[in-house]
């Protein structure tokens, strides 16, 4: 496979995140289609760098999968003890934790 396949595939993921976190409600599938759009910019950034025949966005994609993990620790837990109190709460409800 060419890398423009793995940029198409990429811009595929984005749009299904993208369209999945503006349709849904939900804060875990919101979540999990933030995590798509990431990996789908991830899978971007390996795809310029093999095409561009640098290391550099297999250094970047590795930072970010990093700052993802971290990110999936803290979300999820957050999203999860919401659920637990609130089973069928909502992005809209979320905007009750402003205090």
């Amino acid at each position: 496979m060419t890398p423009q396949w793995y940029l198409a595939l990429g811009a595929v993921l984005f749009a299904i995140g993208a369209f999945g976190l503006l349709v849904r409600r939900n804060p875990l599938v919101m979540f999990m289609c933030v995590e798509l759009m990431l990996n789908a910019v991830n899978l971007t950034f390996v795809a310029f760098g093999t095409l561009l025949g640098d290391i550099g966005g297999q250094v970047v994609v590795f930072f970010v999968l990093v700052v993802a993990a971290a990110e999936v620790v803290v979300g999820l837990g957050l999203i999860v003890a919401i659920l637990r109190r609130r089973p069928g709460a909502t992005a809209d409800d979320l905007s009750a934790l402003k205090g």
